[in-house]
């Protein structure tokens, strides 16, 4: 499993991940040993797959902060003070400056 680290020492947590290297292996092992039927659903999924894995850091995290501000219902303007308070109340761990910075990755990966 890997993670992505917290942007201050001092306020650090860890975002973890599944590993997806292990899953788009076995989505393409799966396609190799698949019957017709199923290999347009699979090739979809590893589309996926590559599709995620090939995000950056940056980009994870602004998919983790518009899922956390989906999960509290917010849907305004993920650049607006708004946003940051519901942020911190998705997660009340975040301290403001790490809020601040996840944010600021939200609004430079817009989806």
């Amino acid at each position: 499993m890997t993670g992505i680290t917290g942007l201050d020492r001092s306020r650090a947590f860890v975002l973890p991940l599944k590993d997806s290297d292990a899953i788009l292996a076995a989505v393409r092992q799966a396609l190799a040993d698949a019957p017709p039927e199923e290999r347009p659903g699979l090739e979809r999924a590893v589309a996926l797959v590559e599709s995620t894995a090939a995000a950056s850091e940056d980009e994870l995290c602004a998919r983790w902060v518009r899922a956390r501000l989906a999960d509290v219902g917010f849907t305004g303007d993920v650049a607006s003070l708004s946003a940051l308070k519901a942020l911190r109340k998705a997660e009340r761990s975040l301290g403001l400056l790490t809020a601040v910075e996840l944010q600021k990755k939200a609004v430079a990966h817009p989806e």
